[in-house]
């Protein structure tokens, strides 16, 4: 199981981090992603990295913005966000696979384990 927190409301310009807490087979766990949708919109890969110290991967529009750590003695991974901007309103999501994506870590259907999201609104 995957559960986010760490959403609220923050102004334009200001910095959020979101946590996403795994319980359960987290061995099994590899890539751990993060993803967002905005109402109306598809849900949109955010970032993604390996419970390791393997490549941590970004999207273009938060490239430099975002950061993803992890805490492996915590089961956490979170999600540094700064610079925020009102275009990244949206629900969060985490999710997991039980396979390394090495070049589909942003394709939404190699996540087999979702987190139920947290809302972020960024005001202008």
């Amino acid at each position: 199981q995957l559960q986010a927190s760490g959403g609220g409301l923050v102004e334009a310009g200001g910095s959020l981090s979101l946590s996403c807490v795994a319980s359960g087979r987290t061995f099994s766990y590899s890539n751990m992603g993060w993803f967002r949708q905005a109402p109306g919109k598809e849900r949109d890969f955010v970032g993604s990295s390996t419970w390791s110290t393997g490549p941590t991967y970004y999207a273009d529009s938060v490239k430099g913005r975002f950061t993803i750590s992890r805490d492996i003695t915590k089961n956490t991974v979170y999600l540094h966000m700064n610079s925020l901007k009102p275009e990244d309103t949206a629900v969060y999501y985490c999710a997991a696979s039980t396979g390394y994506l090495l070049r589909d870590y942003d394709d939404r259907a190699k996540y087999s384990h979702w987190g139920q999201g947290t809302l972020v609104t960024v005001s202008s």
